[in-house]
């Protein structure tokens, strides 16, 4: 349970973070809403490969295949 949970806060931080920065580009430049869009995109690819590299080394610390 306590992997899950720390999947879940990976993910969810790593969207938090593109969306936080995608709005501070759009509050910069006035650019709204491509900054925050942008950013959000990158930061949801961002969490998933961090999902999916934690996931893969909890794995092999376990041993399986």
């Amino acid at each position: 349970m306590a992997l899950g949970f720390r999947l879940s806060s990976e993910l969810v931080a790593g969207v938090a973070v593109g969306a936080g920065i995608g709005w501070g580009f759009d509050r910069l430049l006035s650019t709204s809403p491509f900054g925050f869009i942008a950013f959000l995109l990158l930061g949801f690819v961002a969490g998933v490969v961090n999902v999916v590299r934690s996931a893969g080394a909890g794995q092999n610390r376990r041993g399986g295949s």
